[in-house]
């Protein structure tokens, strides 16, 4: 992995610790998980990344500006269903939504490829966050306006501030291809590009980024792996642990069944689906696919999947199911599987947050000596 210059590498962390200590900021830093050294300078200041807390929708059929291909972050869980396309996250990072009656933060990290909702009820207050304009290991690290306490995006948990110890609930949700959602949801809203900001939406700031050698801004080391920098891992919480799933093993199956918890998931993956961080326009970037994680069981039985004719079929009825774990021929047209809440993050990424996950296909982490 990339490593910055030793005096590049002072410059960006030792500000971090005189900012936080700036009127601009209430941080209680005597409270923290981690050291401040650890938080690096992005770049921008605090909201110079401008998050969105006053979201606009506009009908999907409407939408003439998203190609086809480009991902969006589709939540389906509350209310009506919502896309929030990546070529408006990648200059806005978070927005401050409520879907139904259900306070909802999305947010999205090009660094490390990750798109995560979440609750952003905690202790019975509900937030709203903000970009810091700090990193750590490369991922984007939020801030609460309430306390000011910094969280970690690819996690949810925060990290220095009041609320340091507590974690923001994950919801389920997917990247997927604007045209699947439009197919899946044809009643649903897409986030506006009237965000009240002034921004060249469609551009991509991090061109080649995705297929390039490895992270930009330096991340610590990581345990070994077979996996480069920029392969991609599906990642579920798996008892007190994680379980993951290399993009490139799935993508050769097409779809893979596992078990989580004693019970039956199943993992489907389609080519469709354009790269953010790929080509200076997003539209014209190289497809990467996209993924679903769901149970693999209705009220009765287990259900049994394949891939057969390029397309998800279920063993037991012959009907196809697509990326968002509906059927959509066959017996059991018009049922949905129950969606499991996951991410799907660079390798390095992750692997920088937790070394200890279990990645299926790899041989399993030398036992730790004993003292």
């Amino acid at each position: 992995m990339k490593c910055l210059p030793v005096l590049l590498f002072l410059f960006l962390t030792f500000p971090i610790r005189a900012q936080l200590a700036q009127g601009e900021w209430k941080t209680d830093t005597s409270k923290r998980s981690i050291q401040l050294s650890e938080l690096l300078r992005g770049g921008p200041p605090k909201d110079g990344i401008p998050s969105i807390d006053k979201p606009r929708f506009l009908p999907a059929a409407t939408v003439d500006w998203l190609a086809p291909k480009e991902l969006v972050i589709a939540f389906t869980s509350t209310g009506q269903p919502r896309a929030y396309p990546l070529q408006v996250l990648m200059w806005h990072e978070l927005v401050n939504d409520t879907a139904g009656e259900q306070p909802i933060l999305v947010s999205y990290c090009p660094l490390c490829n990750s798109a995560l909702v979440f609750d952003r009820r905690v202790s019975g207050s509900t937030l709203e966050f903000g970009v810091s304009g700090m990193l750590r290991n490369s991922d984007m690290v939020m801030y609460d306006r309430q306390t000011d306490s910094l969280w970690q995006q690819i996690t949810g948990d925060a990290i220095v501030g009041h609320h340091t110890g507590a974690t923001l609930r994950i919801l389920p949700s997917q990247m997927i291809p604007f045209d699947q959602f439009q197919q899946s949801y044809p009643n649903g809203l897409v986030l506006s590009r009237d965000t009240g900001f002034q921004r060249d939406y469609g551009r991509n700031p991090y061109t080649g980024y995705e297929f390039g050698k490895g992270p930009i801004m330096p991340v610590r080391p990581s345990r070994a792996t077979t996996l480069r920098p920029m392969d991609k891992l599906v990642v579920v919480k798996n008892g007190k642990g994680y379980r993951a799933w290399p993009v490139s093993q799935l993508a050769r199956h097409g779809v893979l069944e596992d078990k989580l918890d004693g019970q039956p998931i199943v993992l489907f993956y389609s080519q469709d689906g354009l790269s953010p961080v790929d080509a200076p326009r997003m539209a014209q970037s190289r497809a990467t696919g996209s993924i679903g994680v769901f149970r693999a069981e209705d009220a009765t039985s287990r259900i049994r999947f394949r891939r057969a004719n390029n397309r998800i079929e279920d063993r037991q009825s012959g009907s196809v199911w697509n990326i968002t774990g509906s059927a959509i021929e066959g017996p059991h047209k018009g049922k949905s599987l129950q969606p499991i809440e996951h991410g799907v993050f660079f390798t390095f990424a992750w692997l920088a947050f937790q070394p200890d996950t279990v990645i299926v296909g790899e041989p399993p982490l030398p036992a730790s000596p004993t003292p």
